[in-house]
């Protein structure tokens, strides 16, 4: 009887792979630095198709097995986007376990290994045509609805959550109490942090260095967060390179200002999008590692918006994806 499962998490830069056993404990992972960017620029997804295969092929390989021991594979993320392996189209939210699990799309490909991959579909906000009444209250996600599910499963309570998915793009994710994903929030504000660390006059004064653990600042962040909120986003950069000349001179705490600064536009869009489903009983789980998930708690209590928010910080060897698309697997009875 096939023993193991394998999930495949397919990102924009990286694809990762993980071998389970049937007790859902992780007995193997496989890496490769290629994602769907690689598709983007190449014209052609056989780079991420060959990468999918040497992962899936070193997995079996480094734990003597062969893929008669396989009895499912299951990808999700941005390996699911028209730039991806196979295209699979988005759920509308609502949208739970057991609607992603129904959802899902077993395909071959004897090109990448012999066993069918099941993907597992992203979610959307809404359906229908797009307009400029409705456009701000749109918004897509790829795989972070795989994490959500995982995290879901971990810390659901029967009422209104907010997870909270720090990264290159922030995603702010809503979900009832029935545990379905309602919609999601998206902001580019880890983009934009990382041009302003490094490509504008702020390099010099943030000594072209993010906020470590270690220099994590709650008033200096929390500075920066007002004098945002007060007067804009380009005004508050700005003030920040004042503070270097005539105040601070320690990168760090100009970086920490920063940091509140870009952040302020999200909670901005917290408060005021569409896109995301709230009430007064919702509960904030912010995921990820310090100190960014330490500084959007801290924003988040300094604003009063929610009674209640939490900071779901994973052991090591956690992978959020990979559980959620085991969970995928195990509704669809596959294991």
């Amino acid at each position: 009887m096939s023993a193991y499962t394998i999930t495949i998490d397919g990102g924009t830069t990286n694809t990762r792979c993980i071998l389970w056993d049937d007790r859902r404990i992780k007995t193997g992972e496989a890496k490769r630095e290629v994602g769907v960017r690689n598709t983007a620029i190449d014209g052609n997804n056989s780079r991420l198709k060959h990468a999918v295969k040497e992962c899936l092929e070193q997995l079996l390989k480094d734990a003597s097995i062969s893929y008669d021991d396989i009895s499912h594979i299951i990808a999700s993320g941005m390996i699911t986007s028209d730039v991806g392996i196979v295209e699979v189209p988005h759920l509308t939210a609502p949208a739970g376990l057991t609607e992603i699990a129904a959802a899902t799309e077993a395909i071959t490909l004897p090109e990448i290994c012999p066993l069918p991959i099941h993907f597992i579909p992203g979610i959307k906000n809404s359906d229908g045509q797009i307009t400029f009444d409705n456009y701000e209250a749109m918004d897509i996600m790829r795989g972070e609805e795989t994490e959500s599910l995982a995290i879901i499963h971990t810390c659901h309570r029967g009422t209104p959550l907010l997870l909270v998915l720090p990264g290159s793009h922030n995603k702010f994710v809503s979900v009832d109490k029935d545990g379905r994903i309602t919609g999601c929030l998206t902001s580019i504000s880890g983009e934009l942090l990382d041009s302003i660390t490094n490509d504008t006059i702020l390099a010099k004064s943030v000594g072209r260095s993010f906020v470590t653990a270690e220099d994590y600042d709650r008033d200096w962040l929390l500075l920066g967060y007002s004098s945002a909120k007060k007067a804009g986003l380009g005004r508050a950069c700005f003030s920040g390179r004042i503070l270097s000349l005539f105040k601070e001179k320690n990168p760090s705490k100009i970086a920490n200002y920063i940091l509140g600064a870009v952040l302020q536009g999200d909670i901005t869009a917290v408060k005021n999008s569409q896109a995301v489903r709230l009430t007064n009983d919702t509960q904030v789980v912010i995921c990820g590692k310090a100190p960014l998930n330490l500084a959007l708690k801290d924003i988040f209590q300094a604003e009063d918006l929610f009674s209640h928010v939490t900071v779901f910080e994973p052991d090591n060897g956690f992978s959020a994806s990979a559980l959620g698309a085991y969970l995928v697997a195990e509704k669809m009875r596959l294991l």
